[in-house]
């Protein structure tokens, strides 16, 4: 009855002029009736307090949970409160979730619902609404304020899809201490194999206090030759370059592989991975470049999961070749240079064969649907290129 008010109005005019008591009672009666449900409702409104918490980041695959807590801090009785929250359609179907029910005075209330992970992508969950009235629908509805403004509007990352990695073949020319090899010019100090009998000119770090004791006479460590491979990933997010067919398929090809990739990097080898690309941004609404310089961390992981989590093909006037000659410049001679692109053509062949005269070791992943033209494979193993082909997720399993 949201226009009780003007029948009131009117229900008093008509009391005026016929002077008739039964109308001045009903009239004071529904005054009453209607000035008591809005004083309730206001009060109401103030008592009730809601939040929202779930968890911001997860994989592909995961249920996220998500609770809504409600409570009731006055002495009022909430005869209904309906409570409604907008989803996104790729996490949950329908997209939305609602449910009205009343609440008694200092009673609380928590509901959950599911969120299902079943692409990768930044999404906003929300706005939350909580609106409460009076038992007789007198007074419409009024909003009720959250415990805090995270309450209503939340964002949710979903970390592209992970694929574990049996090997990984990519080339290397860092003379850092890391990797395995042939070579003993260089160890790794954290890698030792094994001990020896210590030696004139021998640095007293290396002595093996342990097994000297043990053994009664001065034993050195011996540390595993090693080399380092630091990494960056350029990923090409140019949508001219992806064929019209595959504009969707194979770019989330191109973001599964650089994940994969930086994440065996980092857990699996324990070697620093970066990341490099031009695309979409939903956080600022615009293509950008994004580049963040390799580092071992797994927080530093968990940062590049979250780019590729996010971005998304874009038109934009500087295309990928010009990406990889400007952030070449700031690199250390030797890093390792992985390519995911769907194309190479004539300028990306340039701009590949300037860096690897300038010294980088270069691999190029493939990210399209045919096999790559033998003139192409040949072409790059003279530049001294490793190629590699991607359409499936499966390939990737023994990338190598």
């Amino acid at each position: 009855m949201p226009n009780l008010l003007p029948f009131l109005i009117v229900l008093f005019i008509v009391a005026a002029v016929l002077r008739i008591d039964f109308f001045f009672t009903l009239l004071y009666f529904l005054f009453a009736v209607y000035l008591l449900s809005r004083l309730w409702t206001q009060a109401l409104a103030k008592q009730l307090r809601f939040s929202r918490k779930f968890v911001d980041r997860a994989f592909i695959g995961d249920e996220v949970p998500v609770d809504i807590h409600i409570a009731n801090r006055g002495w009022l009785v909430a005869p209904w409160v309906d409570v409604r929250d907008s989803l996104p359609a790729a996490l949950a179907s329908p997209p939305f979730y609602r449910e009205v029910f009343g609440l008694g005075p200092r009673q609380e209330r928590v509901m959950r619902y599911w969120l299902t992970c079943r692409q990768r992508g930044y999404y906003q969950v929300g706005p939350l609404r909580l609106e409460t009235g009076d038992l007789l629908g007198i007074q419409q509805s009024i909003s009720v304020n959250p415990l805090d403004d995270a309450a209503t509007t939340g964002y949710m990352i979903v970390y592209p899809r992970v694929v574990p990695l049996a090997a990984l073949g990519l080339p290397t020319h860092s003379p850092l201490a890391v990797l395995r090899a042939r070579s003993p010019l260089f160890e790794d100090p954290h890698r030792v194999m094994g001990v020896r009998d210590y030696h004139k000119g021998d640095s007293p770090r290396r002595i093996h206090w342990t097994a000297t004791a043990g053994a009664g006479r001065l034993l050195v460590k011996q540390y595993e030759p090693a080399i380092a491979r630091d990494t960056l990933i350029f990923l090409d997010m140019n949508q001219e370059r992806y064929p019209d067919k595959d504009r969707y398929v194979a770019p989330e090809m191109a973001i599964v592989t650089a994940a994969s990739l930086a994440n065996h990097i980092t857990v699996r080898e324990g070697l620093p991975v970066g990341l490099a690309t031009q695309a979409w941004d939903p956080l600022i609404e615009r293509r950008v470049r994004l580049v963040l310089a390799p580092r071992t961390e797994r927080v530093h992981l968990m940062s590049v999961l979250e780019i590729l989590a996010r971005i998304d093909i874009a038109y934009g006037e500087e295309d990928f070749p010009d990406l990889l000659r400007r952030e070449s410049k700031t690199l250390p001679w030797g890093t390792t240079l992985v390519v995911v692109t769907p194309a190479v053509d004539v300028p990306l062949m340039a701009a590949l064969l300037s860096l690897a005269r300038s010294g980088f070791a270069l691999a190029v992943i493939l990210v399209q649907r045919a096999l790559p033209a033998p003139a192409l494979k040949a072409e790059l193993a003279q530049l001294g290129i490793t190629l590699h082909h991607v359409w499936r997720e499966e390939q990737l399993g023994s990338l190598a």
